[in-house]
């Protein structure tokens, strides 16, 4: 598994190569601002690819003295870069777009350019097409911002080309409308994309049917268990990590708690989405929290 994700994203990479040095020849043959944009477009591609490569490559390496608990958030801080820099893409589109509107200003097509902008945009949203299909059906993170940044590209070149289409055969204005179409996206789209990844930088709580399957899991993992104090499971990059009271009988010999206490943390975590346990063990559940209460 980990090949194939290696390679969906070294073929995004190239793809995105190609696809921007033959944007590159196209732009300079034809002049057409559109066929400019969208080669800047690709031109964000490469970097946000070489941002997402790098997190990638660097989670790979463990250094546990210098990151002692992993460089699991190094997966949705890259994703947080990936989308900024769309999301500038989106405001800078927007501004050029308002200010062409504003100054009545428009770029002229003669037919030469009207064939360079359709071969290039409409070949680079059939290739993003197949290569979203691809990148989806892999269930790492990283790889399926590969797939939203494919499908984003093949929106923004089929919109792009409809609306220059459009401004050649009857208005110019609709050029620019439709890049001001496809800013609103790119900015509402990469949006929501950094509050989600934000949310598992911060530490935020799993949900209430997952603690309920670790809370069921805790219970009748020993028979010894008299009680559970707390249960609590927070994001920690794309993984949780869960911190767990129980209480055993107070006359029990500190090697069998030893034993039940570590057994449990062995337990939690094997499963797919905890990245690190910590359990406590205690005699009774009646004391004040030993952390404090406002972190």
């Amino acid at each position: 598994m980990a090949k194939s994700e290696r390679l969906a994203i070294n073929l995004s990479n190239i793809i995105n190569l190609i696809l921007f040095i033959g944007k590159v020849v196209a732009s300079v043959e034809s002049l057409s601002m559109a066929v400019i944009a969208s080669t800047l477009d690709s031109l964000l591609d490469l970097l946000s690819g070489f941002i997402l490569w790098f997190t990638a490559h660097a989670m790979k390496k463990p250094n546990k003295y210098s990151y002692p608990i992993g460089k699991r958030r190094m997966q949705p801080v890259g994703i947080i870069v990936f989308a900024s820099v769309m999301g500038t893409l989106g405001f800078q589109v927007l501004i050029e777009s308002g200010r062409q509107l504003i100054t009545d200003e428009h770029q002229e097509f003669n037919h030469t350019k009207e064939l360079w902008m359709i071969s290039s945009m409409s070949s680079v949203a059939v290739v993003k097409f197949f290569l979203m299909l691809y990148c989806r059906s892999f269930k790492n993170e990283i790889v399926r911002a590969y797939a939203q940044d494919h499908f984003f590209d093949v929106i923004t070149n089929t919109v792009g080309l409809v609306s220059a289409l459009l401004a050649v055969r009857y208005k110019w204005w609709m050029d620019p409308v439709g890049a001001i179409l496809i800013a609103v996206y790119t900015i509402t789209t990469w949006a929501r994309t950094v509050m989600e990844n934000v949310g598992t930088l911060i530490g935020k709580s799993a949900p209430a049917e997952y603690l309920t399957k670790l809370t069921y899991l805790i219970w009748n993992h020993h028979e010894e268990i008299r009680h559970i104090d707390t249960v609590r499971a927070y994001t920690f990059g794309t993984h949780y990590f869960v911190e767990v009271d129980i209480v055993l009988p107070g006359d029990m010999p500190l090697s069998q708690a030893h034993d039940i206490g570590e057994s449990l943390q062995e337990k939690l975590e094997q499963l797919p989405e905890v990245e690190r346990a910590f359990v406590h063990v205690d005699f009774e559940f009646t004391h004040r929290p030993e952390h404090k209460a406002e972190v």
